[in-house]
């Protein structure tokens, strides 16, 4: 299996290798391992885009370096969209980072892939962490890293296109039928009552996969949901449920929402930043996804977020000397006050920043039922079928039933190609 998913992987990325030069390479670590002063070097690849993120990475390398006189670490930007692609030609030739901050699905392909080391001696508190992040660093009882940042989607609402319309705003006791019956009521004068981010990749997945599981569905019995994929049907062809969905990323459903095209959209934390800058006067609030029913549990949402894994070497040390460095509470809800998303630890996730705050809160309290996509480490086969299902839903293109019944005979199909 192993040499399976190396041998497809590299066979995808050996013609990007031609146009984009590895992130890390041959000068991202001295060729003895060391670095000035006779520190032993640490090199961490992150896909760290924003101001924000690049402040807290380096502010957590000073801090680190700063505190201990045997390791100077550095990190090396390697783009989002080259990431995996980079590590797996890094396997190949051997060129690699010793810590890899990546995204927590992507996870378990590279830990069949034997990328990351095992790290389970290391002088972690694994039992603070939230199940289903650290669910997605594990295999076979074994940890090859620690999560870094979680977070998920949420449900933002308008609160004055709800006064507007004399309706409650939606809370954790909406059900489906209330929030679609709170959809059509606010879908008029060009406004169109909730969106989403059903782009045909993993990101959509991403937004879309909740709504499944919701139903009562998952991920590899895609059937037992199928009032999922008549929800979104229905919805769509009533108008209430934007049929531009299915090309939106997350930033185009959260540029409706600012601009009061949506009077609803799915999306998460991260966006609140840009809503603070862009769009200052803007009254909304954020609650939890709706249930499916009034007998039902708080509805699922899927975990986002990035793991920390210890690439497998001779000499981890330094890798684990780092991710012990993270473990700390106080450390880690500095980063995740800086990065904008949630420590992934019980007791940080409990800091009063997020906790007192009326919109965080409920994310912290939308993490309590979320789960990791997969995880599988043939997760992007899956996700490819899934996100199939729910564009041809949305678009209706098949019925409901159809779209069930196709998709789970493909996802049956991803599962008995890699048993």
């Amino acid at each position: 299996m192993k040499k399976k998913l190396i041998s497809v992987l590299l066979g995808a990325v050996m013609a990007a290798s031609l146009l984009t030069g590895c992130g890390g390479g041959k000068d991202t670590q001295k060729s003895d391992g060391g670095s000035e002063g006779g520190k032993k070097e640490v090199v961490i690849w992150d896909y760290f885009e924003t101001d924000a993120q690049k402040k807290m990475i380096e502010d957590m390398i000073t801090d680190f370096n700063s505190k201990q006189d045997e390791f100077e670490a550095s990190h090396v930007y390697v783009p989002f969209s080259d990431y995996e692609k980079q590590l797996t030609l890094g396997m190949a030739s051997g060129e690699l980072p010793d810590l890899v901050i990546l995204d927590g699905c992507g996870m378990a392909s590279f830990i069949e892939m034997d990328l990351f080391g095992d790290v389970s001696d290391a002088k972690i508190n694994w039992d603070e962490y939230i199940p289903g992040p650290m669910e997605s660093t594990m295999a076979d009882g074994k940890h090859y890293g620690i999560p870094f940042a979680t977070n998920c989607t949420a449900l933002f609402y308008n609160k004055d296109m709800f006064d507007a319309a004399g309706l409650a705003y939606p809370d954790e006791n909406t059900t489906w039928d209330q929030f679609r019956e709170m959809a059509k009521t606010l879908t008029k004068d060009g406004v169109t009552g909730f969106g989403n981010a059903a782009t045909g990749t993993d990101e959509g997945t991403f937004q879309c996969l909740q709504w499944l599981y919701t139903a009562g569905g998952d991920y590899l019995n895609v059937k037992d949901g199928i009032d999922a994929y008549t929800l979104m049907q229905e919805m769509v062809a009533e108008g209430s449920w934007s049929k531009d969905s299915v090309n939106w990323t997350q930033s185009d459903g959260n540029n409706n929402f600012m601009a009061g095209n949506l009077a609803m959209q799915q999306n998460g934390p991260w966006q609140i930043p840009g809503i603070t800058k862009d769009a200052p006067e803007l009254n909304y609030g954020v609650t939890v996804l709706p249930k499916r029913d009034e007998n039902a549990e708080q509805a699922t949402s899927i975990l986002g977020g990035e793991n920390m894994g210890v690439v497998k070497k001779d000499d981890m040390s330094g890798a684990i000397a780092f991710m012990e460095y993270y473990d700390q509470t106080e450390v880690m809800v500095k980063a995740m006050k800086e990065y904008g998303s949630f420590p992934p630890k019980t007791e940080a996730a409990q800091d009063p920043y997020w906790l007192d705050d009326p919109i965080y809160s409920m994310f912290v309290k939308q993490l309590d039922t979320s789960i990791p996509r997969g995880p599988s480490a043939s997760w992007p086969e899956y996700s490819n079928v899934i996100q199939k299902g729910f564009q041809e839903a949305m678009t209706s293109a098949k019925t409901p039933d159809k779209v069930a019944e196709d998709t789970q005979e493909a996802v049956d199909a991803v599962t008995d190609s890699i048993k």
